[in-house]
């Protein structure tokens, strides 16, 4: 059982343009390159917000911040 021949390759295409016909095969390649570009857009705009990001805020010395600790007692 070894691997599937140019013909088996053709035939099993043949059968799926038979069902579903060339239109709904040219919308579904459509929808598909669409994706792919939608997701190539998405990941170049992820990289340039995240260089953005990427500088470190400026860090704020010499704060104090006092608080008082209180014990939570339990109710039974």
């Amino acid at each position: 059982m070894g691997s599937f021949s140019i013909w088996h390759w053709l035939i099993v295409l043949l059968i799926i343009v038979l069902i579903f016909g060339t239109k709904k095969l040219r919308n579904i390649g459509q929808d598909l390159g669409g994706a792919v570009k939608g997701f190539k857009d998405g990941i170049k705009e992820g990289t340039s917000e995240k260089s953005a990001e990427s500088t470190p805020p400026q860090q704020v010395t010499g704060q104090t911040i006092e608080g008082e600790v209180k014990e939570k007692t339990k109710s039974s």
